[in-house]
């Protein structure tokens, strides 16, 4: 019965993430009472994820140094920068400069194990550099957000270490550590039990968050419309930069499925709790917007990637019959 729900949430969740979102914004009043479970349904998705990883996936940091590293390095320097050059270039605000970088310095998404497995990527090593980017987090994170905030908004640094320790670095070692423990019968257990819950948590926490930013949303206005483009031009661009740095360097299906799906997804729900918890609201609207088109444009690069292979293989196909 879980495992039928599971599956029905996950062909749905395209829809149900902006409708999620559309319920938060005309019930903002029960969904501002409700911001104090954010944190907690965060660090549950984040349990729940971390019962597939073990400490075997280090061995991919080992074995694919270029690649984890490549990664991180795209998630939080490449991306930043980018976001922060397109922000720049079309708002003159500040705080949606903060904004549209927090949507992109996130740790990478979770369920980006989803689509690597789908387009039939390198799944350990997906695994590792999630593991990799999300003990690196509370370390990251606050770097990042102290240098782009500057000296004009103040930042408890100490608070954001501690509020990300407990959303993500706790709750991954304690799925790591319980799955060692059980030699993975935690996971066979536990997961499908707790993967429809999981997303019902990321739909809650959309509604929640769409509550936030209710006063921002409700009337339509050119610098609203911008936003919501620009954070889709920004997705966009970075599920296709991935895709094309990957095939340059390692021209590797594999690779380039695995590699695009890690650069292209992202933990936003991290990213809203942090940008409304300490900023002001505004900085948060980019940031939510962004969990409108993560999921439509993961499957519509799933089709880019299948026309990816095809071509990599007729390509090969072709210089091996020329040799």
């Amino acid at each position: 019965m879980l495992t039928k729900f599971n599956t029905f949430l996950q062909r749905r969740i395209a829809i149900l993430t902006p409708l999620s979102l559309l319920i938060g914004v005309l019930f903002h009043q029960v969904g501002e009472q409700l911001l104090f479970l954010v944190s907690w349904l965060i660090a549950f998705i984040t349990f729940t994820g971390s019962l597939g990883m073990n400490v075997r996936e280090s061995r991919m940091v080992v074995k694919h140094p270029g690649i984890v590293l490549g990664s991180i390095a795209f998630l939080h320097i490449l991306m930043p920068a980018w976001a922060y050059l397109l922000s720049i270039i079309f708002f003159d605000d500040h705080l949606l400069t903060i904004g549209f970088i927090l949507a992109v310095a996130v740790p990478t998404g979770v369920t980006s194990v989803i689509w690597v497995t789908i387009t039939k990527g390198n799944l350990p090593l997906c695994l590792s550099i999630i593991l990799v980017d999300t003990l690196l987090a509370p370390i990251v994170m606050p770097g990042i957000l102290h240098v782009v905030a500057g000296e004009r908004i103040t930042l408890d640094t100490g608070s954001l270490i501690l509020n990300l320790v407990w959303m993500i670095l706790l709750p991954t070692i304690i799925g790591i550590v319980l799955n060692e423990w059980t030699k993975g019968k935690a996971k066979a257990a536990l997961s499908p039990k707790l993967s429809p819950f999981s997303k019902l948590s990321l739909f809650a926490i959309v509604a929640i968050n769409g509550s936030a930013v209710s006063p921002y949303v409700q009337k339509f206005t050119w610098e609203l419309i911008g936003i919501i483009l620009l954070v889709l031009f920004l997705a966009v661009t970075g599920y296709a930069a991935a895709l094309a740095i990957a095939h340059i360097i390692w021209k590797s299906p594999e690779i380039s499925a695995t590699f695009m799906y890690v650069g292209g997804m992202r933990n936003i729900a991290i990213g809203v709790v942090i940008a409304t918890t300490y900023f002001p609201v505004k900085v948060a609207m980019p940031v939510v917007f962004g969990m409108l088109f993560q999921q439509v444009l993961a499957s519509f690069y799933s089709k880019v990637i299948e026309k990816y292979n095809r071509w990599v293989t007729l390509k090969h196909n072709k210089n091996g019959i020329a040799t």
